[in-house]
């Protein structure tokens, strides 16, 4: 693909709403957040090679919001992952989640998981933190935040993401890591996991994992615990014994109502402890 095509392609892009065909049919128990007080919708992050589809969420009346990224899953920004950013607004915060797999592919129009998997297997990890870097730039310059309360957190896929730049951002004040993966192999496009920049991790994350997630085992979770106990970072691992994966997405079945409000509500307390609020 050449270049000014691909230039053209990210200018152009826009954000769909709703959720990814590949998560049908959607859970009864879906969390719907309004915007009543707020500025809520798609907006376009100038990055290195064009710009990028978000969303973003905040409060209607005031400045010097704290920020929050929100991170997807691998099913992209949708409806729930837009939720999560008004959610956010409502506590008070800019919240913005950037679509990082636009390049590669459009992931909320494919239907099969397979699919999606191959598009996020050719997103490299240093096109998402420079991305996510262009992204912090853009709240403080468009979207009235504070680089001084910056926290990040992100949900499967987003959650390997949060550990990793939290490492790359010493800015970031605060994470919140839901079930990422913590090891894996190393690769041109994916050359450091969670458990390779743990013992020099200097940022707090806050990792919540499911004692029942089949694609995370609790010895990595171990791993991860152990290699933490080095860093200066204050991270902290909470496991829910009988939680499964993606036990926060209301609109999957996999929806753990009683986990999911115990970890929002420690997500709450670790930014407001961290200096993010």
């Amino acid at each position: 693909m050449k270049e000014i095509t691909r230039r053209k392609f990210i200018a152009t892009a826009t954000l769909a709403t709703g959720f990814a065909l590949a998560v049908q049919p959607i859970s009864a128990q879906v969390i719907t957040t309004d915007v009543k007080g707020l500025v809520a919708g798609a907006v376009k992050i100038p990055v290195k090679d064009g710009e990028i589809p978000a969303y973003r969420a905040m409060p209607a009346k005031g400045i010097d919001f704290p920020i929050v990224l929100v991170i997807q899953e691998i099913f992209g920004v949708h409806e729930h992952i837009q939720d999560i950013c008004r959610r956010f607004a409502k506590l008070g915060y800019v919240a913005i989640a950037p679509e990082l797999f636009v390049r590669q592919g459009d992931v909320l129009k494919l239907s099969s998981i397979d699919e999606i998997r191959q598009v996020v297997a050719k997103v490299p990890d240093a096109q998402v933190l420079s991305d996510i870097d262009s992204t912090v730039g853009w709240g403080v310059k468009s979207a009235k935040g504070n680089a001084d309360k910056l926290g990040i957190t992100g949900f499967c896929w987003g959650g390997r993401i949060t550990w990793l730049y939290a490492a790359h951002n010493p800015k970031v004040k605060a994470g919140v890591a839901w079930y990422g993966r913590l090891v894996g192999d190393k690769t041109e496009l994916t050359p450091k996991h969670p458990v390779d920049i743990a013992s020099t991790l200097k940022v707090p994350v806050l990792g919540l994992y499911g004692g029942k997630d089949t694609g995370i085992p609790l010895d990595t979770v171990q791993q991860m615990r152990d290699r933490l106990k080095s860093s200066s970072s204050k991270s902290e691992i909470i496991v829910y014994p009988d939680a499964p994966h993606a036990f926060f997405a209301d609109y999957r079945p996999s929806y753990r109502e009683t986990e999911a409000r115990d970890g929002w509500q420690r997500l709450q307390a670790w930014f407001k402890q961290y200096g993010v609020s």
